[in-house]
């Protein structure tokens, strides 16, 4: 599988950032199948930080892998941003990671409601036990919705990651 120059660049500079700094990753990824890890293990040396994935497409892996509540998802739903925070937490407690990220929305084209139309991404973001969550909406098809989806997750886990190994005026 041959990846988009943006998402080979973005992992590289991630990779490169955890190995500089000791920071290990794990993910959790719904919508995207993967394809952020892919990116991870496309890069050469991310065996050294990388601890691994899980693709919770369904709501019983969400479940019973990243200990999703079944309460959780019958009310706010899969595509949500409660949903998107608990799978990066099981992410971090499963894998035992410092940097993880989990991602979960409907890339389409059917599945769209209202509510949450086609293209919609909820992501979380985790970086010990800093946690903080982000809504995208993405347009385009849905190979396109997945990347742009994947090369946001890459670019934010390096953001998230820089700053908070950068000290801050009167830190040593």
């Amino acid at each position: 599988m041959t990846l988009p120059a943006v998402l080979t660049k973005a992992s590289r500079e991630l990779v490169e950032f955890c190995r500089r700094h000791s920071v290990t990753l794990a993910g959790a990824e719904s919508c995207t199948g993967g394809l952020v890890a892919a990116a991870i293990t496309d890069i050469s040396g991310a065996s050294a930080v990388f601890q691994g994935c899980v693709v919770s497409y369904s709501d019983s892996a969400k479940r019973d892998l990243l200990g999703v509540s079944a309460s959780l998802l019958s009310t706010a739903g899969a595509v949500s941003e409660a949903c998107a925070r608990a799978m990066a937490a099981g992410a971090a407690r499963t894998l035992a990671a410092d940097l993880c990220w989990a991602i979960t929305g409907i890339a389409g084209p059917e599945g769209g409601s209202p509510d949450k139309p086609v293209g919609l991404v909820w992501f979380a973001f985790r970086f010990k036990d800093l946690c903080y969550s982000r809504r995208q909406l993405f347009s385009g098809d849905r190979s396109a919705i997945r990347e742009q989806a994947a090369g946001y997750a890459l670019r934010e886990l390096l953001r998230l990651g820089q700053s908070s190994l950068t000290p801050t005026p009167g830190q040593q």
